[in-house]
């Protein structure tokens, strides 16, 4: 399957917004996978057994979508959540903001803020990163044309992922794709021949 560039959260992003005593707690994390996201959302209510609502959303990158009003009137929770991390064109991340009722019934728009701005400032703390597909390279060298490669490897913008020393030097690098065909081509010029590339597979990676 072809790899696709997305964007997502850099990391666990949290926030605070009150509303006539209401507390509205957001967190927001990178998932991989429905379980992750469910798993996440089961630790959220464990860390906060006394709140009236933790309300979630998350967003996978296979087009999967969810959200929970958790007992908040229809439309004025879950749905928000969601529509704010469709406006912020992130996926593989969920949120769950959970609400500490402070005796005022806010109504339906007032709700429907709270909640929309407690998963925008979550995802804001959060910050989020583009993931680029990176192809995997082996090269399998002598010591001394090790050294010349791993040399060579940031005028590519390439890292190296896995260092197996034996016999010869087996070195997995990951690389932008579009710089793959030219560090192959580099590292086969500048070892005369002796070294040349396999493409070992993809990853993604943050730009």
């Amino acid at each position: 399957m072809e790899l696709k560039p997305y964007k997502t959260l850099g990391k666990k992003g949290e926030s605070l917004y009150e509303d006539r005593r209401s507390e509205f707690l957001g967190c927001a994390v990178p998932v991989s996978s429905e379980e992750e996201a469910a798993e996440f959302v089961r630790s959220v209510k464990k860390q906060h057994p006394a709140a009236r609502h933790n309300v979630w959303a998350y967003v996978l990158r296979d087009g999967a979508e969810r959200y929970s009003d958790d007992g908040e009137p229809q439309g004025s929770a879950g749905m928000p959540v969601l529509e704010v991390m469709r406006k912020s064109g992130i996926c593989d991340a969920a949120v769950v903001v959970t609400r500490y009722f402070g005796g005022i019934l806010l109504g339906t728009g007032g709700l429907l803020r709270a909640y929309s701005s407690a998963a925008k400032q979550a995802i804001a703390d959060a910050g989020t990163v583009n993931m680029i597909p990176l192809v995997l390279m082996t090269f399998s060298c002598g010591y001394s044309d090790h050294r010349k490669i791993t040399l060579e490897l940031p005028r590519f913008g390439a890292a190296v992922e896995k260092t197996e020393f034996g016999a010869e030097v087996e070195l997995t690098v990951s690389v932008h794709t579009e710089n793959a065909d030219p560090l192959a081509a580099r590292v086969t010029e500048m070892t005369a021949g002796r070294v040349g590339a396999v493409r070992s597979g993809m990853k993604y990676g943050a730009e």
